[in-house]
């Protein structure tokens, strides 16, 4: 069975390190010659909306999927005249848009930060003054890793906000003073069927995820759960996603989903009985879903900008390491280790160490 995915990045090298087991061939597109996944997969170098390419993908494959959001809507419709295509173009339409996808989470019934859509200084102004400060404008759409944002602290950073952000779509949102950042990662198949991963626990630096930690029999995983299960079945939704959110008094407040495998779903790798980028594979191919119960304790850390030392990392106990196969550059997500332990207390420590060598060659 040939699967197609969309996007040749990490997240497609490690699809395609799930499915090779699994007896599953893999077709990957992305315009860079050396992308990630080009070593585990055939790869085709070339536009998304390369129209020999995509005829060809729909020929040879079975199934498509993708591991990014912003990859164009009607590539995926079209594609979906011939192949299964999960997840949907549906999906895809509505996490690419923040106004959008935070209107769709509010008529679900699902909590957000305040929010509101900026056209104009004259507009920014007035809504800042109703949602208070901080505040942080972003682009509606092609924000990532901090990317398209701009955090306003005061009354006179609007004008700055606005110079730096004028030309996009805008979104304003207000600021949620949380004490947590978590996210619940779930699958679904194409005949319902649901599993849920313990809620990940996430950091964030600079706006990029920098480590993400399994929970054990969190207070909040009922609640994340039935949050998540309002997202997938309004989107009759097939494949991993990954909800971000914020706990406040108790209570979860969405950010935005993924409709992928996702970064703080890393840990799931040695963390759990079946991964998240084998659940993904297996929701698409519509195969049974594999436990998600948690092996131990695991923490995933990203490493920024540079490669890790190998030779460090691997002298550490139950650390697990990922190269991307991506060459330097500021800012950029080049690995992941998984540090694993049968203990909570051991977890910290071993993780600890590992968090101070992903700091020092931190390249952010």
């Amino acid at each position: 069975m040939k699967i197609g995915i969309l996007g040749g990045g990490q997240l497609a090298r490690m699809l395609a390190l799930a499915g090779v087991p699994l007896g599953l061939e893999f077709v990957t597109i992305d315009p860079a010659q050396d992308a990630c996944a080009a070593p585990v997969s055939e790869h085709w170098q070339g536009a998304y909306d390369d129209p020999v390419l995509l005829e060809r993908l729909g020929q040879v494959c079975d199934y498509v999927t993708y591991e990014f959001e912003n990859i164009p809507v009607a590539i995926v419709e079209q594609l979906a005249r011939t192949v299964p295509v999960y997840p949907s173009a549906q999906a895809l339409a509505m996490s690419q848009d923040r106004l959008i996808e935070k209107q769709f989470l509010n008529e679900l019934g699902i909590a957000t930060a305040p929010f509101a859509a900026i056209d104009s200084l004259a507009q920014l102004e007035a809504e800042a003054g109703r949602l208070n400060f901080p505040a942080i404008l972003k682009t509606r759409r092609f924000g990532y890793d901090g990317k398209g944002q701009f955090v306003i602290k005061k009354p006179d950073d609007l004008h700055a906000a606005w110079t730096a952000m004028a030309g996009h779509a805008l979104i304003l949102e207000g600021f949620v003073p949380f004490c947590r950042e978590v996210s619940i990662l779930a699958a679904r198949s194409p005949s319902g069927d649901k599993v849920y991963y313990p809620l990940s626990e996430n950091q964030h630096h600079k706006g990029i995820l920098r480590m993400a930690k399994n929970t054990r029999d969190d207070l909040l995983q009922a609640k994340a759960e039935r949050i998540i299960d309002k997202v997938l079945d309004a989107l009759d939704y097939v494949g991993m996603i990954a909800l971000e959110m914020f706990e406040l008094e108790g209570e979860l407040v969405a950010n935005e989903f993924a409709p992928r495998v996702h970064n703080s779903g890393h840990w799931t790798l040695e963390g759990s009985v079946t991964s998240q980028f084998e659940n993904h594979l297996r929701a698409v191919v519509g195969w049974p879903l594999g436990a998600t119960d948690s092996v131990g304790f695991a923490t995933m850390h990203n490493f920024i900008g540079r490669n890790p030392d190998l030779k460090t990392l691997l002298a550490l106990p139950q650390v697990h390491v990922h190269y991307y196969g991506k060459s330097a550059r500021k800012g950029r997500k080049v690995a992941h280790a998984t540090v694993r332990a049968d203990s909570e207390a051991t977890q910290s420590g071993r993780s600890a160490a590992v968090a101070k060598l992903a700091r020092q060659w931190d390249d952010s």
